[in-house]
């Protein structure tokens, strides 16, 4: 593929869309868009999945950018990452528009 023709937006959209791929993870997103932030294991109590597998997820949202954790030992606290949650917003809003 000729990367010349992607651009930076293109490779924005295909990141965040694919963290916003699994429903679990638009789950987590509405938990932390309702409240300022939820530790790992307030989620452990809310979703019907194992640790690792949420841990997965985690990972794949927070890699995208959507969200931020920070360690509380012996936890891990987990917020919107805001700026980009708007910058996600905003682009796949344009992107639909057009």
């Amino acid at each position: 593929m000729n990367n010349s023709i992607i651009t930076e937006e293109q490779k924005k959209i295909a990141r965040y869309a694919k963290a916003l791929s699994h429903p679990i993870r638009i789950h987590i997103l509405k938990v932390l868009s309702n409240q300022s932030c939820c530790y790992s294991g307030d989620l452990t109590e809310i979703l019907p999945i194992a640790k690792s597998t949420l841990s997965q997820h985690l990972k794949e949202l927070k890699n995208a950018g959507l969200i931020q954790g920070e360690i509380e030992l012996p936890k891990i606290k987990y917020c919107l990452n805001k700026p980009n949650w708007e910058e996600a917003k905003n682009i796949f809003s344009n992107f639909f528009e057009k």
